[in-house]
């Protein structure tokens, strides 16, 4: 491969890199990102569907303004005409009324159960017995206070009249010039006052009632007479001595009880404040436990108007006599037209279904990030030259640009098929709103990747926090936010959970939607913010503080988790840190610790151990790779010891070498790997890469360094060459350059033709994927190179052609290679080093082992067991100091000390045995890697063991 050497890659170059391979992966996910945009869209298309079928129900006759046909002329023939007159109660609400009917004003009268007596949590003796309710005659009771309690007693002595007082010329001036109430319920309009549309009877309030108290008077209807039943109430008016007293009465009383189950409803209060002869000031209460769940039930419904009209009356009274007075004669709605019955079914269900649909998002980002994570994808970027920063900008832009066309497509969506939950409301807040949830969505996402490591525990746990919050919106949140007894403080609290505050603000659209559709009036626009009952705003806010805190936590645990062992949870005070901590390295406190291993350690090994204590004293720019004294123990777990994986390794590797390591399973290369790549921090001890130290400096030395992890870290989706125009990118390979060295690479692992460069990685076999990743190791020219077992799976021919690429890449870069191949290992290497038990055993090159711990040939002979003893016979005289080392089934093998025999004797003395028994096979062997491997490890193990 030809050397492309660049400096390290820019910020920009590499977040330019990062992008290219995100829309290339995302390129190859439009399948998967098509079934997910479908989504909204078909869940719209339904609700279109079942529009469609609510409309055709509301245009059926039932529904539409009610038509007669009336002769008008006498002439036999007929007009129609239309009107509410003429109207069921489902169709009446749909009639132009052009001039609406005149109601008397009347009292919101609490019902004859539900009027205030004596009780345990109102327990004024002025009150009634609560034995009047059995027997319906509790009175109707106005508190009422001031800071002249004198005049307060005349004014409202003077509130009610002593008789019910008809004309039945007009009965509805009657009703209205005396002091008359209900107890039926108010609605949204007063088109037909439900006083005098239901069965119940009305009350007149009177200082006395006599003993027939009742009496029915004929009101009219729209078209009809209607018989009225009016009943004779007990005005009753007592005194509190301050306005805190009445308002808690009235509270206690009024809407659902109290904490004992019982309604106490009073009338009326009045407070005539500083009222005199000069001045009247008078605040009033009323049951506001009958407005609608929105609050937006104009006062005028209910039945407030009369109650002013009563403390105003009855103050004129007092200043100029009884017969002054303001008539209040009738109220009446604002005329309406013709209007057709709406119910829009996005702004009744959209609250919940788009609920589901906006946090669709949120599993999806998150698999993504834990599958980088559980395929270690992120830290294989990493080690590549990847830094955080480009990471988080191109991650999270990329994730926001996938969540802003996915919701964008939400609203043309529903916008183009003409859902009125998207079309009243105003874009702008839609806009601003759903930009803050998905970026608190996104921020999110990113802090709960941090606490999975498997994508399908994430994905799990991702749906049902999808579902659970809009079930529980739905049916417990939504109930909280439809209680005005609920207190708001509590409702803040609860929208502190991203998925409740996502609730409230679609909430919010689909109550403005819903009654804009309603009324032919507009949605949600900015001005509706400030509305009392608006919760939009609190939202908002809630989001944007969210957002910021949730990223910043975000970015802070993923820098103290990634990269394995990650960075010190104070690693942001480093920078404080570490001039102090510059000069503070003590040689000297490394040397004594290090003399505990001085004395079981081979001469090779303390050779390498005492070149690495004077590279230290004397740092050297040619060698790439000093370890010092590097350790690494695994904490005690499930009530095993502590592991040792690396006990003190003392290494260094100049530039130009391939250093091999060997080792049975477990004996701890890889930890000794993971430890060099970032993927874990050293117990103790440390080392230095291109003079940078693995304990502060990995993401520089990332810049200039390749991996070949022991299993393949690939993008299923991406191709061979995408993987490594990516990599060659993040070491800052460009142009002609990039193309000229991914060709190479692809070239020497004999991916290039035949079309596996453009193959997808999923595709590729075990072998190809493992020559992928040696490709990925060695483009961009990086200065050290760490790999795992490079030619596992590989065919022979494959890995011959393996074998050639990692040679020629070895010059003026410094190669770490584990291996179980003692083959590869001789062909590779320019030293190796044994590794048993986490200690280095033995150091040199091949031949300088084989010759240290080989000085011996192999004998090898198989005959009948019959002549066993014949064959030792035979192998004691060639050389006395021979060991048998193998025996089975008349199959013997000696080791043979080089200095006690010569060659042509041996063939001598095997062809003086053929002679007396029969031989059928023999062989005289030098000794190979294999055996210096076995014999060294058998060894160290056996040592190990008795010490």
């Amino acid at each position: 491969m030809a050397d492309h050497s660049v400096g390290p890659a820019s910020f920009w170059t590499q977040a330019n890199a990062l992008l290219r391979k995100n829309l290339t992966y995302q390129k190859r996910n439009m399948k998967t990102n098509v079934r997910l945009i479908l989504f909204p869209f078909l869940l719209c298309l339904l609700l279109v569907l079942i529009q469609s079928l609510i409309d055709n129900e509301l245009d059926k006759p039932k529904y539409r303004c009610g038509c007669t046909c009336i002769d008008t002329n006498g002439d036999g023939r007929c007009e129609e005409v239309c009107g509410v007159q003429f109207s069921t109660l489902e169709q009446a609400s749909s009639c132009p009324i052009e001039s609406p009917p005149e109601w008397p004003p009347l009292l919101q009268m609490p019902a004859p159960e539900f009027r205030a007596v004596r009780t345990n949590f109102n327990p004024f003796l002025d009150l009634p017995d609560e034995s009047c309710r059995r027997t319906g005659t509790c009175p109707a009771t106005v508190l009422f206070t001031g800071t002249n309690q004198s005049l307060a007693e005349i004014l409202a002595a003077s509130m009610f009249t002593n008789s019910f007082n008809l004309n039945s010329n007009n009965v509805s001036d009657s009703i209205a010039f005396n002091v008359v109430g209900s107890s039926s319920m108010t609605e949204n309009n007063n088109f037909l006052e439900p006083a005098f549309a239901s069965n119940l009877p009305l009350y007149n309030v009177q200082l006395q009632c006599t003993g027939n108290s009742s009496l029915t008077v004929p009101v009219p209807v729209l078209s009809v007479e209607k018989p009225q039943e009016v009943r004779c109430v007990q005005g009753l008016h007592l005194w509190r001595n301050n306005a805190s007293d009445v308002n808690d009465e009235m509270y206690k009383g009024f809407h659902k009880g109290n904490s004992e189950g019982k309604i106490n409803e009073i009338l009326a209060g009045f407070d005539f404040l500083n009222s005199n002869t000069n001045n009247f000031n008078v605040s009033i209460w009323y049951n506001s436990s009958f407005k609608n769940d929105s609050g937006n039930l104009p006062t005028a419904l209910l039945r407030i108007p009369r109650s002013v009209n009563l403390a105003t009356n009855t103050y004129l009274k007092h200043l100029r006599g009884l017969g002054t007075e303001i008539l209040f004669e009738f109220v009446k709605e604002m005329p309406k037209p013709a209007s057709k019955l709406r119910l829009d079914l996005s702004s009744l269900l959209g609250t919940l279904f788009f609920t589901w649909v906006v946090l669709q998002l949120f599993p999806v980002v998150l698999t993504s990030l834990v599958y980088e994570k559980q395929q270690k994808l992120r830290i294989m970027m990493k080690m590549h030259g990847l830094g955080d920063g480009p990471y988080w900008l191109i991650s999270y832009a990329y994730f926001l640009t996938i969540s802003a066309i996915y919701m964008l497509c939400f609203v043309i969506f529903g916008s183009v098929i003409g859902l009125k939950f998207f079309t009243l409301n105003d874009y702008s807040i839609q806009f601003v709103f759903f930009f803050l949830y998905i970026n608190l969505q996104i921020s999110l996402a990113f802090l709960t990747a941090a606490w999975f490591s498997n994508v399908k525990t994430a994905a799990v746990i991702a749906y049902i926090l999808v579902f659970g919050t809009g079930l529980l919106g739905g049916f417990l949140f939504q109930f909280f936010l439809e209680d005005p007894s609920f207190p708001k403080t509590w409702i803040v609290v609860l929208e502190l959970f991203p998925g409740f505050a996502l609730y409230r603000g679609l909430y919010e659209f689909a109550q403005y939607s819903f009654n804009g559709n309603f009324m032919g009036t507009d949605g949600m626009r900015w001005g509706n913010l400030s509305d009392e009952f608006n919760g939009m705003r609190d939202v908002m806010i809630i989001m944007v503080v969210e957002w910021l805190l949730v990223f910043l936590v975000a970015y802070y645990v993923d820098q103290i988790s990634s990269s394995g062992g990650g960075k010190s949870p104070l690693f942001f005070l480093r920078r404080f840190q570490k001039k102090a901590a510059a000069s503070f390295r003590l040689p000297s406190l490394r040397n004594q610790e290090s003399k505990v291993f001085v004395q079981m350690e081979q001469p090779d090994v303390l050779q390498e151990r005492e070149k690495v204590e004077q590279l230290l004293l004397e740092p050297d720019a040619s060698h790439a790779i000093t370890c010092d004294n590097l350790k690494k123990v695994y904490p005690s777990r499930d009530g095993n010891p502590e592991k040792y994986a690396v006990k003190g390794l003392s290494l260094a590797v100049p530039r130009g070498e391939c250093f091999g390591m060997l080792g049975p399973n477990g004996a701890g290369k890889t930890s000794f790997i993971s430890m060099m790549i970032g993927l874990t921090k050293p117990s103790a001890g440390t080392a230095y890469v291109q003079g940078m130290d693995i304990r502060h400096d990995m993401d520089r030395i990332y810049t200039s360094m390749g991996v070949c992890p022991q299993h393949d870290l690939l993008w299923e989706q991406l191709t061979g060459r995408e993987h490594l125009l990516f990599y060659g990118r993040l070491k800052n390979l460009r142009g002609s350059a990039l193309t000229e060295a991914v060709d190479e690479s692809l070239k020497g692992v004999n991916l290039y033709h035949g079309g596996n460069a453009d193959k997808q990685a999923g595709k590729y076999s075990g072998g190809m994927k493992r020559r992928l990743s040696v490709a990925i190791s060695l483009i961009g020219d990086p200065k050290v190179v760490y790999m795992d077992e490079p030619s596992t799976g590989l065919d022979p021919a494959s890995r011959n052609s393996l074998w050639n690429v990692v040679k020629r890449a070895k010059q003026d870069r410094a190669i770490v290679l584990t291996t179980h191949s003692m083959e590869e290992a001789e062909v590779l290497c320019d030293r190796l080093g044994i590794f048993v038990d986490g200690s280095l055993q033995c150091i040199g090159n091949p031949k300088e082992l084989k010759g240290r711990y080989g000085g011996s040939y192999v004998f090898t002979m198989t005959t009948s067991a019959n002549h066993d003893v014949d064959v030792e016979n035979m192998v004691k005289n060639l050389s006395p100091g021979a060991s048998k080392i193998y025996h089975i089934s008349g199959t013997q093998k000696f080791e043979l000390p080089k200095h006690e025999v010569r060659i042509g004797d041996v063939f001598q003395a095997v062809e003086n045995a053929k002679s007396r028994f029969t031989v059928f096979a023999w062989g005289l062997a030098d000794t190979t890697l294999e055996d210096v491997f076995i014999k060294v490890a058998r060894g160290a193990q056996a040592f190990n063991v008795l010490s």
